[in-house]
């Protein structure tokens, strides 16, 4: 397997190199970025792993590019503590050489999987790739976070999870001790309980007393929309539709 290296280190370029070819990968190493983007078309790059900053516009267009030509290819991300990203995709620096090799094969074994395109919980139904979500025959629009946590909640049905277990798997938090008296899951589950309950329907997620949440479905499977709800797509979304983050830090 071939994988496409982003680094701008010299030193760390040939670390890595030398550390890949000894556990048997093929390297291409790019910069700058521009570069990285086109060397990702090519059909032998099974991994791509990238150390670029994630808060500069430069790497954001770089990802964007890579995600929007190649959506296919798995994405590694070595990050310093400011980076905040997917923790499946990332790998905090320094690391030892057998961690980097451990996450290149869980990510394409994963990318050699079925791609699973709909989550269902008894009447939810969450479509993953128009990213909106479905209670029986009502569409429900969801801005980008709030659909995160509410694939997160599906996808740990029935489990208490702590804000802080929350905050570190959806947000990409690292809070530590303030994570506990942060607001922004209360603030996030109160926007999904008004998008998802109206009134008469089941309570779908409750606040366990000292723990945190706990996604309950329904006991009514979801059926799929008739063909008439399903054409009812959500329109494509502007920025000022994106609820913005309410995170503050604790007084």
């Amino acid at each position: 397997m071939r994988v496409l290296l982003v680094e701008h280190e010299p030193a760390m370029v040939r670390v890595l190199e030398r550390g890949l070819r000894a556990h048997g990968f093929e390297v291409t190493s790019a910069e700058p970025p521009a570069a990285a983007a086109t060397l990702a078309a090519d059909n032998a790059v099974g991994v791509a792993v990238l150390d670029v900053p994630l808060s500069t516009q430069r790497g954001r267009t770089l990802i964007e590019r890579i995600r929007r030509d190649h959506p296919a290819l798995p994405l590694l991300f070595l990050t310093t503590g400011n980076d905040a990203m997917n923790s499946g995709q990332q790998l905090q620096k320094p690391f030892a050489m057998e961690e980097l090799i451990a996450r290149i094969h869980t990510l394409t074994r994963a990318a050699d999987q079925p791609r699973v395109t709909t989550l269902s919980a008894g009447d939810l139904r969450l479509d993953l790739l128009g990213r909106c979500a479905w209670r029986g025959e009502r569409l429900i629009e969801l801005p980008s976070r709030e659909f995160a946590l509410l694939e997160y909640f599906v996808r740990h049905a029935r489990r208490v999870l702590s804000r802080q277990q929350i905050l570190q798997d959806v947000w990409g938090y690292h809070l530590k001790d303030n994570a506990s008296s942060s607001n922004v899951v209360d603030v996030y589950v109160r926007y999904l309980r008004n998008r998802l309950q109206l009134a008469g329907e089941a309570k779908l997620i409750a606040t366990v007393r000292g723990e945190g949440y706990q996604f309950n479905p329904s006991v009514e499977p979801a059926a799929p929309p008739s063909a008439a709800a399903s054409k009812r797509r959500p329109p494509p979304r502007s920025r000022d539709r994106t609820t913005r983050s309410p995170l503050r830090p604790a007084k």
